[in-house]
């Protein structure tokens, strides 16, 4: 005999159970509370039609059902037991009158109810082995013969089994109630709020109003509220099968019909696993095949990957795209344009104390020229002092713009060589050496063109030129001029020498500032992407030549077999379950 509820039992909660087999066969449970499994719900939601099927025998409501699975051929046997009291039963038939009578002698005649267990074991070949505790149903109001306060007493008595963290919760919910009011889920949360120990079962799905059908499978899906061990539905027998005494093979050959003849009204179903394949492709395209057995097919693998990550890495650093997203040129020129507006910046600062420097230095270092005559020394002096200011800034900005580099590549190797911890970490290693070599390569070469810069040179024509430009820009703003923002600087009328002294200095300063903006970005492209790019190809080709340090690479993260394993069940799974969709 077999059933739906059984075969997801089978697949999800076989190999836990057969672990607290063994530990049970040992007499641990003597010592420990071993796992068990609470049925709870709602008066009415049909959680002991869902113990029915489990077990195969009708069991009155409230009792401790232990069921051991024997070997094909072996026949029914079970044994009941509470208080000082047990006894053999031969056939499923006894059950029923054996549990009632035991009922009474524990709970007395009527509808009351006792903290103490009935235990019922037993084996047969065609059930589970689990131990299931059926507790009663949540009552909110007091019948005939029941205390008031019964509905508070049932809850007592469930959350004293519920709250152990060592049990897992089966709330059994009707399909046609609304899920977040049923009491029964409301307190399964109350114990367990991560929701990592409650399966929910839903019942009576023949019930559903139609146009309702929608609600029930995103309950399926785990959409409405989300539980761990998720949901599953069974059609188990209902009352007036019950009062018609329909077996319960009888009932199994109807829920097996009743799934097979609503299997069209689930079409999100085929949609889901499709959407779960390209999932699983995605995923299995990412660990790749895994390294061949052959030690050539070995080496021309690795060749491969590392050949693979050093062309993108040389796309990256060269500018162009990597899958359609990664552009590191997009970032640094945002950096290059932050760059040239410091020397911009700095040039409205230098314009808008200049009035006053070059007065200072007028007064103080003027030697025996007459006025009208332009100090070259002081005009090299305060031009050096405004280029000095730049260096560090420039600097700064050089290794911010390495550290980004880094990162990127970085990314790239873990990307590439993913599952691979040894090709990573080589790779990790590679690119930390290389680029703070290039780093320092590029600063070297930063710090000698600041110091060039302390050579106040330009060609003639391109001096003439800015000059002439700027001058006849004031000479139209006279009898004021514009700094480099447009800031009016007034000259007085009789100051003929320092106003010659300001055009000349913020002339210069235009042509060195526009050589250093464009100098820092040349820097970075050679040394910290061309040249890192290449001597990472170079190295990284190196490390195959070691026969030794080719095996060493290609060891695979201990989880990533396990990953692809898994991935390849669940694919051969997904395709046959699109397979058996598709003959219905």
């Amino acid at each position: 005999m077999t059933n739906t509820l059984n075969q997801h039992y089978e697949e999800k909660v076989r190999p836990c159970i057969d672990l607290i087999d063994s530990l049970r066969s040992l007499g641990v449970e003597q010592d420990l509370a071993l796992p068990a499994i609470a049925v709870i719900g709602d008066q009415s939601s049909g959680k002991s039609s869902v113990l029915e099927a489990l077990s195969g025998v009708a069991l009155p409501r409230g009792n401790e059902l232990k069921m051991k699975r024997t070997k094909a051929g072996q026949k029914w046997s079970g044994k009941i037991k509470y208080r000082d009291y047990s006894e053999d039963l031969g056939k499923p038939a006894e059950v029923d009158e054996k549990i009632r009578k035991a009922q009474e002698v524990l709970a007395g005649k009527g509808c009351g109810i006792s903290h103490e267990l009935i235990s019922l074991a037993i084996a047969s070949p065609d059930i589970p082995d689990l131990t299931l505790i059926d507790l009663p149903g949540i009552a909110r109001v007091a019948v005939k013969g029941q205390p008031e306060n019964i509905g508070e007493q049932i809850k007592t008595l469930i959350r004293t089994f519920i709250a152990k963290q060592e049990t897992i919760n089966l709330v059994v919910v009707p399909c046609n109630v609304d899920i977040a009011t049923t009491e029964a889920l409301q307190m399964a949360q109350e114990v367990d709020p991560e929701k990592k120990r409650t399966l929910g079962v839903l019942t009576k799905p023949d019930l559903v109003d139609k146009g309702a059908e929608k609600t029930v499978i995103e309950i399926v899906q785990n959409k409405v509220i989300v539980l761990k061990k998720g949901y599953m539905v069974v059609k188990c027998r209902g009352q007036k099968d019950i009062l018609d005494d329909m077996s319960l093979n009888k009932a199994l050959k109807n829920e097996q019909a009743f799934f097979r003849n609503h299997q069209r009204s689930l079409p999100q179903l085929e949609d889901q696993i499709k959407t779960k394949l390209a999932q699983t492709n995605s995923e299995m395209e990412r660990c790749g095949e895994g390294p061949p057995a052959g030690s050539a097919e070995r080496i021309s693998f690795l060749i491969d990957k590392v050949t693979a990550f050093t062309h993108n890495t040389i796309s990256l650093t060269s500018g162009e795209e990597i899958n359609h997203e990664r552009n590191l040129y997009s970032t640094l020129r945002k950096e290059f344009g932050l760059w040239k507006k410091t020397i911009e910046d700095s040039g409205i600062t230098f314009s808008l104390k200049l009035g006053q420097e070059v007065a200072h230095y007028d007064r103080m270092y003027r030697g025996r020229e007459l006025p009208g005559f332009i100090n070259y020394k002081m005009f090299e002096r305060v031009i050096k002092e405004q280029i000095k200011l730049l260096e560090e800034p420039a600097i700064t900005k050089l290794q911010q713009v390495s550290e980004m580099i880094k990162k990127e590549m970085l990314k790239l190797a873990q990307e590439s060589f993913e599952g691979f911890p040894n090709l990573i970490k080589t790779a990790k290693i590679k690119i930390e050496d290389i680029c703070e070599d290039k780093e320092a390569a590029a600063e070297a070469m930063l710090r000698t063109q600041f110091q060039m810069e302390m050579i106040v040179y330009t060609q003639d024509g391109r001096y003439g030129k800015k000059l002439g430009k700027r001058k006849r820009t004031e000479a139209n703003d006279a009898p004021s001029q514009l700094g480099f923002s447009g800031t009016i600087i007034s000259i007085s009328s009789n100051s003929t020498t320092l106003k010659e002294m300001m055009t000349h200095l913020k002339s210069y300063y235009n042509i060195a500032g526009q050589r250093l903006a464009d100098y820092l970005p040349m820097v970075i492209r050679y040394q910290l992407l061309q040249e890192s790019s290449v001597e990472l190809q170079r190295q990284m080709l190196q490390s195959l030549q070691n026969k030794e340090e080719v095996e060493d690479l290609l060891k695979e993260d201990c989880t990533m077999g396990e990953t692809r394993t898994r991935l390849q069940q669940r694919h051969h799974r997904l395709h046959q379950a699109r397979s058996l969709l598709s003959k219905f």
